[in-house]
């Protein structure tokens, strides 16, 4: 049987495709690697996050909030759909700034990104240590401030791609891991994807496989210029709750656990653990919340965000193939219900490179022309 639509990647922003075409009656296949593969999906930080989305790109902040106004919906379906809680929480959220400095670094973006017009700044704004200390009382001391949106706020990563895939499984959609994808073959309007487990036919192919989809790109006449950037997490014992509100750098989780993060390396593919980055990044936190400073660290781990050269999200349907779209984000978990609820039926339907012109790779072809 041929699919409608065969979805490279079974990760967030695939596995979010793949919910959102069922919905609307497409017949999915979902070609995922083996577990070797890199997993951004499994290794991020869990954030809803709009007030620092789209410094440079007002439709980048625009698609976010966007997102983040759908998000109780797709919670809402898949919940009822799964009965997996997916642990969503959107009561805004603060980045704390320790000095002054930092203070007014957050205050020029907000400055930029209001400048840009249209969605802005996403309502974000500085807020004073006395306010900052009142969404949150166990700051330290050495915080002067924060960036605040209402917008914002977090959700279990883990459980959401868990509920993506049990909710794709009821409603029909193929998933087959291990079939890590060699090449596609453009054949009379549809596309043969040839996996390591044999073809697979579809009248229409998505590349959502992340880093992998520069091995792909060009078999169908597309451009994702996407790099790996490395951050690291840390996870403490569980503690009594003390932060009702996510944090740009540490969130506390339904269970009681602290996630500290935010770190960024170039390093290529390298998935290996910094200590020093990990030493920054507890210490940051320890100074930030100061009653974390004898608290265990559990876990840890690093993972592979994918970068585009500006940071914003790419995607594009190929011009010399119709059919064939790349899809790719470093912000998988905010950007979910979009990709599922906005985005997913558009790959159906025509005109997709007009309605999201914003985010063609072909962006970067104009800069380097300039």
């Amino acid at each position: 049987m041929r699919a409608d639509v065969a979805i490279v990647g079974g990760g967030l922003v695939g596995s979010a495709l793949a919910y959102g075409l069922s919905r609307e009656g497409a017949r999915v296949v979902v070609l995922d690697e083996g577990d070797d593969a890199y997993r951004a999906s499994r290794g991020n930080f869990g954030l809803v996050w709009v007030q620092s989305k789209g410094d440079g790109m007002a439709e980048y902040a625009a698609w976010s909030r966007n997102s983040a106004g759908l998000w109780p919906g797709l919670e809402a379906a898949l919940t009822e759909e799964t009965g997996i809680d997916l642990g969503l929480r959107q009561p805004g959220g603060i980045e704390p700034c320790i000095g002054e400095a930092e203070y007014r670094d957050y205050a020029a973006q907000i400055a930029r990104m209001e400048a840009q017009g249209g969605v802005g700044a996403n309502d974000a704004r500085m807020i004073d240590a006395d306010e900052a200390r009142r969404l949150v009382p166990a700051l330290g001391p050495e915080v002067v401030g924060a960036r605040y949106s209402p917008h914002d706020g977090h959700v279990n990563p883990l459980h959401l791609l868990r509920a993506l895939h049990t909710a794709n499984a009821a409603r029909g959609v193929d998933y087959r891991p291990h079939h890590r994808v060699i090449s596609i073959e453009p054949d009379n309007g549809s596309f043969v994807v040839q996996t390591e487990r044999g073809p697979v036919s579809a009248g229409r192919v998505v590349l959502a496989a992340g880093l992998g989809n520069g091995a792909l790109d060009k078999d169908v006449a597309l451009t994702v210029p996407t790099a790996p950037e490395r951050g690291h997490i840390l996870v403490t014992e569980r503690l009594a709750p003390f932060l009702d509100i996510p944090v740009g750098r540490v969130r506390q989780t339904e269970e009681g656990s602290v996630m500290f993060g935010a770190s960024a390396e170039d390093v290529g593919f390298d998935t290996g653990l910094n200590p020093a980055i990990f030493a920054d990044i507890a210490d940051r936190a320890r100074r930030v919340f100061p009653v974390l400073a004898n608290t265990r660290i559990v876990r840890l781990w690093s993972a592979l965000r994918i970068m585009s050269p500006d940071g914003f999200p790419i995607y594009e349907e190929s011009v010399e193939h119709p059919g064939a779209f790349v899809v790719t984000c470093h912000s998988g978990v905010t950007l979910a219900a979009a990709h599922a609820i906005d985005l997913a039926p558009q790959l159906l339907q025509p005109g997709f490179n007009q309605s999201f012109q914003a985010f063609s790779a072909r962006r970067f072809d104009v800069q380097a022309a300039a």
